[in-house]
């Protein structure tokens, strides 16, 4: 049995991931545990907006998802990260029903071995009623040796 469980842990240097803790059932498509070493990155809730602020994909969860996992991948990339940097995914979606369109966008963008820690909120509504779902990820990003990390 590994220090994380028997399950074991995937490290890939400044970010940990244990899908299950010893006595903790494994979760599908996610992992229980993750931390990292680095830089803090919180991405606010992503929804369905293309460049100019319309909806894409108004009543497909579908192309929702993929927008908002595109819309992600841009703030993360502002920050200087990419979705292997994702330690925590948080859903927000308007029917769970949506969820396997959700998880579908997100596994053609992460690894099975990188998937975060996750949380799936069913929610009445999002702020517009054309919106199914939401997404914000906190991530963190490798500090180069040569900078020290600083105490907050």
């Amino acid at each position: 049995m590994s220090e994380h469980g028997e399950h074991g842990g995937h490290d890939d240097g400044h970010i940990t991931r244990i899908p299950a803790p010893d006595g903790v059932h494994p979760g599908t498509g996610y992992s229980h545990v993750a931390w990292g070493t680095g830089r803090f990155i919180a991405v606010s809730g992503q929804c369905a907006f293309d460049e100019q602020g319309r909806i894409v994909g108004a009543g497909d969860a579908s192309a929702q998802a993929r927008q908002v996992f595109e819309n992600l991948r841009r703030c993360l990339a502002a920050a200087g990260a990419t979705f292997d940097d994702v330690v925590k995914l948080t859903y927000f979606v308007t029917d769970v029903a949506h969820l396997p369109a959700v998880r579908e966008a997100r596994d053609a963008v992460i690894p099975a071995d990188r998937l975060p820690a996750s949380s799936a909120v069913q929610v009445a509504a999002l702020f517009r009623p054309e919106l199914l779902l939401e997404v914000e990820a906190f991530a963190v990003l490798p500090v180069p040796a040569t900078q020290p990390v600083r105490p907050a």
